[in-house]
């Protein structure tokens, strides 16, 4: 997953004004406790970060990526 794919789903999953605050305002512990934005800015991979963002916010994998619910594949080494 790029980080423009990252930005869509955010968008289409949690609307674009309540998707860029969570993403400002929401903190990851599983992530160090950083928010979403901190998170990619760190270089963690935007597919983690997603995955993170929607167990937190417990978004189900049948609505998690989007219209064609296709999950990208997982980066290498996790």
């Amino acid at each position: 997953m790029r980080e423009r794919e990252f930005w869509q789903l955010l968008e289409e999953v949690f609307g674009r004004v309540y998707g860029r605050s969570l993403s400002r305002d929401q903190r990851l512990p599983k992530l160090g406790d950083m928010t979403v934005v901190e998170a990619l800015a760190a270089g963690e991979e935007p597919r983690v970060v997603w995955n993170v963002l929607c167990d937190q916010m417990d978004i189900p994998d049948s609505k998690r990526w989007g219209k064609d619910h296709n999950a990208p594949p997982l980066p290498a080494g996790r």
